[in-house]
């Protein structure tokens, strides 16, 4: 059985977080992909490719990607080359302090390029990425022309 974890699976949006698959065949050939819904339903996603090593495992962080959104070793390059399904939409959260981003792992048999529900879904998991620590407290910023956001700490 494939497992895929995401360690911790609840962190900060800019806190490394460590992404393993174990369970695979040695040198087994699979696609790792990650994707997400933004606040307006808009679909954003990444793959990458990896072989497995002798054990059957998969880390980003050591293996290197033979292709897909990226190449080479990038421990989050899965979140940070997220792109949109449709053109020039950006990864924008709005509600900051009041949900995550719940971003989804999958790993599938051998390269998979497309979306295709019929595709061997090997392993799954989810990770939340908040933009607001908890107790942060949000206090809104009008001060004539100036519009923004003090964000203060616990």
């Amino acid at each position: 059985m494939v497992e895929v974890t995401v360690t911790p699976q609840s962190s900060l949006a800019d806190r490394p977080v460590q992404i393993r698959v174990r369970g695979l065949s040695p040198s087994q050939l699979v696609t790792l992909r990650a994707w997400l819904k933004d606040e307006q339903g808009e679909c954003f996603q990444s793959r990458a490719f990896f072989r497995a090593d002798g054990a059957g495992e998969v880390d980003p962080g050591l293996h290197a990607a033979l292709g897909g959104s990226y190449t080479g070793v990038w421990p989050m390059g899965l979140f940070w080359f997220l792109q949109p399904d449709t053109l020039f939409r950006r990864l924008v959260k709005r509600d900051v302090a009041g949900s995550p981003f719940r971003v989804r792992l999958e790993v599938f048999d051998g390269i998979c390029l497309g979306m295709d529900p019929r595709e061997p879904l090997l392993g799954s998991c989810e990770a939340e990425r908040w933009y607001v620590g908890p107790g942060v407290q949000r206090v809104p910023i009008r001060e004539g022309r100036v519009r923004g956001a003090l964000f203060l700490p616990p």
